[in-house]
């Protein structure tokens, strides 16, 4: 009779090989003879092999026994054979996995590729009409993916039909995000590089990105910057109005630089007092972070907390608040029409108000935790770029001023006009979970941020 298919694979091989041996007689049989054979020895037993006189009890046959000695190979099987432990392992998993597939070397190469889209869910990364001619990039943060701006993409095509042709950008992805603002650059702008060469009628290109994003995109227009002649006006004055608001002619890949929106961005770093909210601002949590950063998220911990110090050069950081061998970083965010930082005001306990919304801490406004405006009941301020009102703590900026490579890069960011959005999350019922919920990361478990997206696409300058 054939094997129960409910029996476990090694029960259905063992008796598989039981019933290709020789037929065994019957037990009446097998008795008889083992009394009759002298000292008690049965005749079917290996040579060797001996039981005692009163011993009865029925052995099982070779192809059903399995005890230590054998797996070990340290007793000898009938004829003389070893164990063949490989071949047993096989036929035990047999029945339980499936045959390997055999993968050529650009089928691996291929996989790798995937690994990032949308943490292994297959969907598009791009959509827009056809006609559109807005290049928008959105670049997500540390240890993310392209899935994290899916419903922001969606937000921003069906807002804005014919328009913009978003892309998430999917080449910087879980662990590859530990490799340093540097290659993370390198690699986006390469992917842009891309993106351009398949669709010939772009025109324009916008980047949105969210935490570590912002630090990856401002490289990446570094390395994509190009100069021109042309200069032209901004297409608004009344909210940009001093002298570097004035188009300069500079192009992104061969692309008009038209909106640079960073949410939630470390601008200047991780390094500074409260810059990672959920260290509470004790200094010595602070300072183990610092000093341990990057054997968590390699490079990026280094350039993150400023640690780097590569050929003697200053941390990649304060090189990236102006233009340099590495790339003509400030330049680039100069032929923006826009630049916008959303910052959490609190709640968000991985990047602190200061570093994402590039201010000193006397800077930083007395706001209210609710807003004022139902259309956008999560945004609670919102500075076009004015100086600061002179009514503001003098006192503290000794303080602010502590460490000189915070005061260069905030000196350096701040040679441009940027427009800063304030955003409060207290009243939301996940509002520790504010650093996704400004990105609407997951839906719909951040879906309370959608306001602050409607914010970015009412305000987009297409």
């Amino acid at each position: 009779m054939p094997a129960s298919p409910r029996l476990s694979p090694s029960a259905t091989c063992s008796l598989a090989a039981f019933s290709a041996s020789p037929s065994s007689p019957p037990r009446s049989s097998r008795r008889r003879r083992r009394l009759a054979s002298p000292m008690g020895q049965s005749k079917s037993a290996p040579q060797g092999s001996s039981h005692s006189r009163g011993s009865t009890r029925w052995s099982p046959p070779p192809a059903l026994r399995l005890d230590l000695g054998l797996l070990f190979g340290r007793k000898p099987r009938p004829g003389g054979e070893r164990l063949d432990l490989g071949n047993w392992v096989r036929c035990l998993l047999s029945r339980a996995l499936p045959p390997p597939a055999a993968h050529t070397g650009a089928e691996v190469e291929a996989e790798a590729e995937e690994e990032g889209r949308d943490a292994g869910n297959r969907v598009e990364v791009e959509v827009g009409g056809e006609e559109a001619d807005h290049l928008v990039v959105m670049v997500n943060g540390l240890y993310g993916s392209s899935a994290d701006w899916k419903f922001a993409a969606e937000q921003f095509v069906k807002r804005l039909p014919g328009k913009v042709y978003v892309h998430r950008s999917e080449c910087n992805h879980s662990k590859l995000t530990y490799d340093g603002v540097d290659l993370m650059g390198e690699r986006l702008a390469e992917e842009v590089r891309q993106v351009i060469q398949r669709r010939r009628n772009l025109r324009k290109i916008s980047f949105v990105a969210h935490s570590l994003g912002g630090l990856i995109s401002r490289y990446a227009i570094g390395k994509l910057y190009e100069d021109s002649v042309r200069e032209e006006p901004c297409l608004n004055m009344d909210m940009h109005s001093d002298q570097d608001n004035i188009y300069r002619g500079g192009m992104i890949a061969g692309l008009e630089p038209v909106n640079f929106i960073a949410s939630a961005t470390p601008h200047l770093g991780s390094r500074w007092n409260k810059q990672l909210p959920f260290l509470f601002g004790v200094p010595l949590l602070e300072r183990t972070a610092a000093e341990t950063a990057h054997f968590i998220v390699g490079r990026t911990g280094k350039h993150l907390f400023l640690s780097d110090k590569d050929d003697g050069k200053p941390p990649l950081l304060v090189q990236m608040v102006e233009d340099c061998d590495a790339g003509k970083f400030m330049s680039a965010l100069r032929s923006f029409k826009r630049r916008v930082a959303y910052a959490n005001i609190t709640y968000d306990h991985i990047v602190g108000w200061r570093t994402s919304s590039i201010r000193r801490q006397h800077e930083l406004p007395k706001l209210p935790l609710t807003a004022s405006d139902e259309k956008y009941p999560h945004v609670i301020n919102v500075d076009t770029g004015a100086k600061p009102e002179s009514h503001q703590q003098e006192d503290s900026v000794e303080a602010s001023l502590a460490d000189s490579l915070e005061e260069m890069m905030i000196s350096g960011l701040t040679q441009v006009t940027w427009e800063r959005v304030d955003v409060c999350f207290h009243e939301s019922r996940l509002k520790y979970n504010a650093h996704y919920n400004i990105q609407v990361r997951t839906h719909p478990m951040n879906l309370e941020g959608e306001d602050v997206i409607n914010h970015m696409i009412d305000n987009f300058i297409v």
